[in-house]
């Protein structure tokens, strides 16, 4: 009789797929994945699902998903052999999205498609994943590493996320309720977040990821790495004031600010109050890119802008300030 133990494949190893290193993986991870857990969660991990029960008290609750990866911030990644913060950007990406519903993050699970299986590498990887759960209150109760010989580079890998949140039906945020006058308040970023680096890696192409640069006060690589801010408790706490949230991901102040608004709104945005991070400027000189163009890409020094009656909200939310109001007009936003 073969033993469990003893069942590894040889051949499969030979193939590029080490299943003992998926074992060791899971294994170093476990530590992170605790960090995440809350009082929904029911089981544990290496399930075939992952478990959770819905806050009791609720009335009415409806579930919201959210899905999203890094894309190809990882390259800068690998360049500099630094892979704990990508996770923290994954879960930002998903919460932050699921946040502009009204929601709250309930729980994450996590897919990282590797070239090779290096396990310590795999959990320092999961280790910003569960440090991402940690600062937006959700439990990693899953995920997934496949091992891709042939389909990714040994030293490369991709990561994707899916969250889900829960908030009250009568709670979900209906840009319908934005009025002419509502006050536009940005939300700091905390540098380019997860989006536009095909453009960032092509104006950044011929530099050097570990050269110091003094108007950043790091080196380009640790600036560019800076992980996507997570706004899920500083927007939850004023939730109920806020009319409408917009996540200023790809796409930038165009694409996403009118999401936020009904027809006939648009948002007029004053250029002179938005406080640009120097890594932005730097971007458009090195890349010789006009201003709009900016505004079309890059969040700009905004990662999410709330839509309220009135500006209280500054006083409550560490670095928030007002950038405009809605006003009536066709077109989605004005940039003045």
């Amino acid at each position: 009789m073969t033993s469990a133990a003893s069942t590894t494949s040889n051949s499969y190893r030979e193939s590029g797929v080490d299943v003992q290193a998926g074992y060791d993986a899971v294994r170093l991870m476990r530590g992170h994945v605790a960090r995440t857990l809350t009082p929904g969660v029911l089981g544990g991990l290496g399930g075939f699902g992952g478990m959770f029960a819905l806050p009791e008290g609720m009335k009415n609750p409806v579930l919201v998903s959210g899905t999203d990866g890094v894309g190809t911030k990882l390259k800068i990644a690998f360049t500099m052999n630094k892979h704990d913060t990508v996770g923290i950007d994954c879960v930002a990406m998903c919460v932050n999205d699921v946040l502009c519903c009204g929601a709250r993050p309930l729980f994450f699970l996590d897919y990282v498609a590797v070239g090779k299986n290096y396990p310590e590498r795999v959990a320092e990887i999961v280790s910003g994943v569960a440090e991402g759960c940690v600062q937006s209150e959700c439990a990693l109760i899953g995920g997934e590493t496949a091992e891709m010989p042939g389909f990714y580079p040994e030293d490369e890998y991709d990561i994707a996320g899916f969250c889900v949140g829960v908030v009250e039906r009568e709670k979900i945020l209906d840009p319908a309720n934005v009025k002419a006058g509502d006050v536009i308040i940005a939300l700091p970023s905390s540098g380019v977040h997860s989006n536009g680096f095909s453009l960032v890696r092509k104006i950044f192409a011929h530099h050097d990821m570990k050269a110091y640069v003094p108007e950043l006060g790091k080196t380009l690589g640790d600036e560019l790495l800076t992980p996507t801010r997570i706004y899920v408790k500083d927007v939850l706490q004023v939730i109920s004031r806020v009319k409408s949230l917009a996540h200023i991901t790809g796409g930038g102040f165009y694409e996403n600010i009118p999401r936020a608004l009904p027809e006939g709104l648009c948002a007029k945005i004053e250029l002179a109050k938005v406080k640009t991070p120097p890594i932005f400027e730097l971007l458009m000189k090195t890349g010789n890119i006009e201003l709009d163009e900016m505004y079309h890409v890059f969040n700009m020094g905004v990662g999410m802008v709330i839509i309220a009656e009135d500006d209280e909200l500054v006083n409550e939310i560490a670095g928030a300030y007002v950038i405009g109001e809605v006003v009536k007009c066709e077109g989605g936003i004005l940039l003045c």
